[in-house]
C-alpha cells in the first residue's frame, strides 16, 4: 500500500505532463524513490514500465480527441510528443490494430487506458436469470488473440453491414476455451436470420437453449465503454461466479451490442446450471 501511495505521485507527475517531454529521473523525484527503484515497482505494481503507460496514455487521449475533433490527426498527436505521423501511426495501429484514419471513420468503441487509479472501487452487477432459445450466428473467426483488436477490425471494415446486406443489426460477440489447443476461440458476428449479404469467409455456430445469466454492463461513454466489458468480465468471473449456486456448463458465451446505437452498454449472456 505504501508503494501505491508513492507511486501515485509519478503518476499524478505524468498526467499532468502528457503533452510536455516527460523524463524518467523526474517522475523517480516525484515519488522519491531512485530511478532503479522507481522503474521495478511501478512494473511491479502495474505490469508496465513508465515508458510503455505513458505511450498508452497519449495514444488514449488522442483517440478521444480524433472522433470529435476538425484539427488534423497529425497535428493532435504532435500535440502529445508525437515526432512524426509515421510514429503515431505505428504506434497507434500495435495498440488497437487498425489505423487512426479508419477509427475516425468508424468512431468504434476502443480498448483504452485510464490514469491508474489505485483505489478499488465497489463493482457488483446482479444478473438476470433467463431461459432462451437455440438460435444461430453467422460468424467471422478471430485472427487476433485478443479479441477487442478483432473487434476494431470487424467495426472498421464495416463487416456488420457487409453480412446483412447494408441493414444496421445486433452483433454478437462469441468466446469457448478450446481444450485442445488450451486457448480461447473467438468469433464476431450476427443472426443467422439477419444475414442476407456477402457470406465470405463466415462459418455458422449454433447456441443452445437452456438457462443463461444475463450482466447488463454499466452504462458508460465512449471512452469507458470497452473497460467497463472488461470489468464485468472480470466480476462474472472473479466474483459472482464463485459465490453463486450456479456453475458454467462450457457452451457458447457470448455478448451482444448494436455498435450504431452509441449506447454504449452492452448483455453478456453466460450459459448455467446449478452446482
Amino acid at each position: 500500500m505504501v508503494y501505491k501511495e508513492y507511486i501515485a505521485k509519478a503518476v499524478e507527475y505524468i498526467e499532468e505532463n502528457l503533452k510536455n517531454e516527460i523524463d524518467l529521473s523526474a517522475c523517480a523525484k516525484a515519488c522519491g524513490y531512485s530511478q532503479y527503484h522507481f522503474l521495478r515497482i511501478f512494473k511491479e505494481l502495474t505490469g508496465l514500465t513508465p515508458v510503455d503507460y505513458i505511450r498508452k496514455r497519449r495514444i488514449s487521449e488522442i483517440a478521444k480527441l480524433i472522433c470529435d475533433n476538425e484539427e488534423y490527426i497529425s497535428e493532435i498527436a504532435f500535440a502529445y510528443g508525437f515526432n512524426s505521423k509515421e510514429n503515431f501511426i505505428r504506434a497507434f495501429k500495435a495498440e488497437h490494430n487498425i489505423l487512426p484514419k479508419e477509427y475516425k471513420l468508424s468512431k468504434n468503441s476502443l480498448k483504452l487506458y485510464e490514469p491508474l487509479n489505485f483505489e478499488v472501487m465497489p463493482f457488483k452487477i446482479e444478473p438476470e436469470i433467463i431461459n432462451i432459445e437455440a438460435f444461430s450466428l453467422t460468424v467471422y473467426e478471430s485472427d487476433e488473440e485478443y479479441p477487442p483488436n478483432f473487434w476494431n477490425k470487424y467495426n472498421a471494415k464495416k463487416l456488420s453491414l457487409k453480412l446483412s446486406g447494408g441493414r444496421i443489426c445486433e452483433d454478437f460477440g462469441v468466446n469457448i476455451w478450446n481444450k485442445e489447443k488450451n486457448r480461447l476461440n473467438y468469433y464476431i458476428g450476427v443472426c443467422t436470420d439477419e444475414a442476407k449479404g456477402d457470406l465470405s469467409d463466415t462459418l455458422k455456430i449454433y447456441i443452445n437453449g437452456g438457462k443463461y445469466a444475463v450482466f447488463q454492463t454499466p452504462q458508460s461513454s465512449h471512452a469507458g465503454f470497452v473497460n467497463n466489458i472488461h470489468c464485468t468480465w472480470d466480476y462474472i468471473n472473479k466474483v459472482w461466479l464463485p459465490n453463486s449456486e450456479y456453475e458454467r456448463t462450457g457452451g457458447y458465451e457470448f455478448e451482444s451490442y448494436i455498435e450504431q446505437s452509441r449506447a454504449f452498454s452492452e448483455k453478456i449472456y453466460i450459459p448455467i446450471r446449478r452446482n
